[in-house]
């Protein structure tokens, strides 16, 4: 039975996707579950994925074999872009069943999968798809990653209203506490909103408070 694949998606870029992801498969697998990280679409690098890079350091291991092989990293594009210009500025189309194919080995070898998108849900891979159409085809539940900067309740609430009119579930809010721009009280007052949010409109979804680690 294949395991369960958690899409990683955040509120805004720079909000902490990529530290958040290598924290819960750190968290997970000192849990004794044993947890793979995947980049969907890695821009802004040559052979090599910076995020894949922070995820194994966060989790304190080196390269598994599948980092090795590429299964982790499987489109990786040279300009620092969104998806649909780094692919049109290096002249070659995302491979979509090359990823999928990716993430179905991944899913077959381990207990759980965190896969990293880029940037946030509306972020467009083509000119024809957003990411949310990808974890909508894909029916991924949804790890949406917030924090208490200033202006991140309207992000956060446009980002669960785009989730709950594709019908997606939302499997939990990452809270990033390692945001350093975040002004105490805002955050402070950021979480409780929040929470009482997900209590109304998502009450299966989960709270993750992602510390400093």
């Amino acid at each position: 039975m294949s395991a369960p694949v958690y899409f990683i998606s955040g509120i805004d870029t720079d909000i902490g996707k990529t530290y958040a992801t290598g924290y819960l498969a750190r968290v997970w697998s000192e849990q004794g579950q044993s947890v793979i990280t995947q980049k969907l679409v890695q821009t802004g690098n040559v052979g090599y994925s910076e995020d894949i890079d922070q995820h194994r350091a966060l989790m304190g291991v080196t390269y598994f074999e599948e980092d090795h092989r590429q299964l982790t990293m499987p489109e990786i594009f040279s300009y620092p872009a969104s998806p649909h210009l780094a692919s049109q500025m290096d002249g070659r189309a995302i491979d979509f069943a090359k990823i999928g194919a990716a993430t179905a080995q991944l899913a077959e070898r381990y207990d759980v999968v965190l896969l990293e998108g880029a940037g946030g849900l509306m972020v467009p891979l083509t000119t024809e798809m957003l990411s949310i159409d990808y974890i909508q085809q894909q029916q991924y539940p949804v790890i949406l990653v917030s924090s208490g900067r200033l202006g991140s309740i309207n992000h956060t609430l446009l980002s669960l209203e785009a989730l709950k009119s594709r019908g997606l579930v939302l499997y939990a809010l990452a809270y990033n506490l390692n945001d350093e721009s975040q002004d105490p009280i805002i955050s402070k007052d950021t979480a409780a909103y929040l929470k009482n949010y997900l209590v109304m409109h998502f009450p299966e979804a989960l709270w993750i408070d992602i510390p400093v680690i």
